[in-house]
C-alpha cells in the first residue's frame, strides 16, 4: 500500500520560507506522479506545484510560480516543496497526493490522485 509521509510545516512570518517534504514509501506506476496541495478552512483545495518522479517535469499555478519550488530525490523517493516569500494567504493545511504521472502530469484535479497523505499545517503571520 503507498502511503505518503509529510513533514517541514510550521510557522514563520511572512517573508520567510519554509520547506515541505513528502516520502512516498512505494513508487509504483499509480504513484509516480506527486503533487502538493493546500486547504485553508472555508476554501476549496487547490494544487501548488506538481512533479513527475524520475522525470524532470513540474508544473504549478500562476498564483505560486515565482515564489514555490518542487524538487525531488529519487534515491529517498522524496519530494520537497520549497516556499520562498510567504504571505498570510499561504496559511493552509498542506498535503501531498500521488497519482498515474499519466493522469495527473500538469493538472491539479484532486478526484485524479489516488493517495494522500495526512497533511501538515503552514502557518505565516504578518
Amino acid at each position: 500500500q503507498v502511503q505518503l509521509v509529510e513533514s517541514g510545516g510550521g510557522s514563520v512570518q511572512a517573508g520567510g520560507s519554509l520547506r515541505l517534504s513528502c516520502t512516498v514509501t512505494e513508487r509504483t506506476a499509480s504513484s509516480n506522479g506527486i503533487a502538493w496541495f493546500r486547504q485553508a478552512p472555508g476554501k476549496e483545495r487547490e494544487g501548488v506545484a506538481g512533479i513527475v518522479l524520475g522525470g524532470g517535469y513540474t508544473w504549478y499555478p500562476n498564483s505560486v510560480k515565482v515564489r514555490f519550488t518542487i524538487s525531488q530525490d529519487n534515491a529517498k523517493n522524496t519530494v520537497y516543496l520549497l516556499m520562498n516569500s510567504l504571505k498570510p494567504d499561504d496559511t493552509a493545511m498542506y498535503y501531498c497526493a500521488a497519482g498515474s504521472s499519466a493522469m495527473v502530469a500538469g493538472q491539479f484535479l484532486p478526484s485524479a490522485y489516488d493517495y494522500w497523505g495526512q497533511g501538515t499545517q503552514v502557518t505565516v503571520s504578518s
